[in-house]
């Protein structure tokens, strides 16, 4: 099983490509949102900035709720892992021809399943804004948003692999 693409084949694909890759493109733009997102509040938890702006609206706060004992999982930041998790739906979303579900439909799945672990992960940390820090984090809310949607738009491409893997 041959795991690399011809580098030309792949160019001409991502760029060129055809109407179905939106969703993939879709991706790579919520990830890089995400990034962004993560890479800010990275900032803040590992001191290299003091204050993140909030927006002016009662109940934001993104300091409260970046520097929480929660956002420490492990002693770790959460912000770091929310940073690599989101880096690493670039490759993911680039990788295979435009037909991989057909060609690939395992991948395929274990794309999706990780965008559906970074969403649950991500409504985890939603949830814990309200509830126990009592504060909100634009920061968060939009990698919430962008967690959500990379989900949904992986959904039905893991439809049509689950299709090809009954099929064989």
């Amino acid at each position: 099983m041959q795991l690399a693409r011809d580098p030309e084949a792949a160019r001409m694909d991502l760029r060129a490509g055809t109407p179905d890759l939106w969703p993939r493109r879709a991706t790579v733009v919520l990830s890089l949102v995400g990034v962004a997102s993560m890479a800010a509040t990275s900032l803040l938890q590992t001191g290299v900035i003091r204050h993140l702006p909030d927006p002016p609206l009662p109940g934001f706060n993104s300091d409260k709720v970046n520097l929480s004992k929660t956002a420490y999982p492990f002693g770790i930041p959460d912000g770091t892992f929310g940073l690599l998790s989101f880096a690493a739906n670039l490759p993911l979303a680039a990788f295979g021809a435009p037909d991989r579900a057909r060609v690939r439909p395992w991948g395929v799945l274990l794309v999706a399943a990780k965008a559906l672990v970074d969403a649950v992960v991500s409504g985890w940390y939603f949830y814990q804004m309200p509830t126990k820090e009592k504060a909100w984090c634009a920061y968060c809310i939009a990698a919430q948003l962008a967690s959500l949607g990379i989900a949904g738009l992986i959904l039905p491409e893991a439809r049509r692999a689950l299709t090809e893997l009954r099929r064989a």
